[in-house]
């Protein structure tokens, strides 16, 4: 981040804003919102300027800016249309160490004023940094829609219990969960259609009636995080993700899904690779079931789909036989996000009327597959952890009868920012590997759709 974003106390502050035109009347309205004492330096003012004036909104000195004027403000800005007297209330700000902020300048700004969306006590402030303000008015209408001014009278509700309840619940972790309940149920559900008596009623019956052991009990969440894009996360995932105390997530899942956990989370690498384990499948799943019976609510975060060569059924079993509760949220499987990225169809009824999902990972280093199957014609075959048996892979289907032309490719990393993805026939795709050793993850993709990748490549 350029710029760490802050909400700060401007009550009763002195705040100098130094030009008197309409900009400057905006940016004054501003401060005023906040509640800041306001100073307007200019030798002319606008109509607006005039009117906040005329209202006791600021305080007005009619006159050219000079350094003394800065003295125990917190913060300025300068919004004149002279470069020579922007540049000098820079200059003067920063030798006294006040914030400054000059508009339409990024390179003259310790600070910056956001495109605000106000709910208040909901705020919501975006900043693209100084580089398109248009970009960060246009995000904040986007949010308009989906953040309705009833939120605001939602977060009074819970302000004006937030004692009651902490008196009532005992740990801050029961507290976070009742509050997750109201905000996520009828509470919410009343307040936000306008029926705030009955969101109020309903929120002391939820109180009077809560179960101290129900808010207490652990949870698992089994979360397909997806083959790497963020953006194709489900709904149902995010949510979760925001509202664990632990997590536990594999190599496969990337960086940027991972920033999306709630920050408050614990994180527990538990990735698995060839050759190598940072944690057993038997010690994830004792893992898993411990945490779980200490009350805290457990997300188990797996690439792709947890119950596509995800393993998620044997850590679910443990679960059940506990008597955890548990949720499995599916994610978007490699094969299909990859392939999609890639811009091969699985199915075409020009190529392939079948699809059918293998995992190449070696054992005692064999490849142990039911090599009739994948020779079908008109069948797209996707291999999952193939990298590593790719030159067995490749042998055993030209010996079962697959033709060695039949077009295959390397998928790697696909839907991120490192996706390659590699066009060959299935008896050189091992050469293609050797020459450009492709990252793991990555996907084998055998069959005719592969030839569609020319032409419908978009990613």
């Amino acid at each position: 981040m350029e710029y760490l974003p802050l909400f700060v106390d401007l009550k009763d502050r002195a705040c100098l804003v130094v030009g008197g035109g309409e900009i400057a009347a905006r940016k004054a309205g501003l401060l005023r919102k906040a509640n800041a004492n306001v100073t307007i330096v200019a030798p002319e003012i606008s109509v607006s300027t005039k009117s906040m004036i005329d209202a006791g909104e600021a305080v007005w000195l009619n006159s050219l800016f000079i350094g003394e004027q800065l003295s125990d403000q917190l913060l300025v800005i300068a919004a004149t249309n002279d470069e020579a007297v922007n540049r000098d209330v820079y200059d003067q700000a920063k030798a006294k160490n006040i914030l400054v902020n000059v508009v339409d300048s990024p390179e003259l700004c310790d600070f910056i004023l956001p495109s605000i969306l106000d709910r208040s006590p909901i705020v919501v402030a975006i900043s693209s940094g100084g580089q398109s303000p248009i970009l960060a008015r246009q995000l904040r209408a986007r949010l308009e829609t989906l953040i309705p001014p009833s939120y605001g009278r939602l977060a009074e509700l819970v302000g004006r219990y937030r004692d009651v309840v902490k008196e009532k619940l005992s740990t801050l972790a029961m507290r976070r969960r009742f509050w997750e309940t109201v905000l996520q149920g009828k509470v919410a559900d009343h307040v936000l259609a306008g029926r705030d008596e009955l969101g109020e009623q309903t929120l002391n019956a939820l109180l009077a009636n809560n179960d101290d052991v129900e808010l207490q009990r652990g949870e698992v969440y089994l979360v397909g995080a997806g083959p790497g894009d963020p953006e194709l996360l489900t709904f149902k995932a995010l949510r979760l993700m925001q509202q664990a105390d632990v997590v536990f997530y594999d190599r496969l899942v990337s960086k940027e899904v991972l920033d999306l956990v709630r920050r408050e989370a614990e994180l527990i690498y538990v990735g698995k690779q060839r050759a190598w384990h940072a944690v057993r499948q038997d010690e994830i799943n004792q893992l898993l079931l411990e945490h779980a019976q200490q009350g805290k609510r457990v997300l188990r975060l797996k690439g792709g789909d947890p119950f596509i060569f995800g393993r998620g059924g044997e850590e679910i079993a443990t679960l059940a036989e506990a008597k955890i509760p548990f949720q499995v949220v599916p994610g978007i499987t490699a094969a299909s996000g990859c392939a999609s990225y890639a811009g091969i169809p699985l199915t075409h009824r020009d190529y392939s009327q079948s699809c059918i999902f293998v995992t190449g990972q070696l054992k005692e280093g064999e490849l142990d597959l039911n090599w009739s199957a994948l020779v079908q014609p008109r069948q797209t075959v996707v291999v999952y952890m193939g990298l590593a048996g790719l030159p067995t892979l490749s042998q055993q289907l030209l010996k079962h009868g697959l033709p060695a032309d039949t077009p295959a490719a390397l998928v790697q990393q696909g839907t991120t920012e490192n996706q390659k993805v590699w066009i060959s026939t299935i008896a050189e795709l091992p050469n293609v590997a050797e020459r450009e050793q492709p990252i793991a993850p990555t996907l084998v993709i055998i069959g005719h759709v592969v030839t569609l990748h020319k032409s419908l490549a978009w990613f």
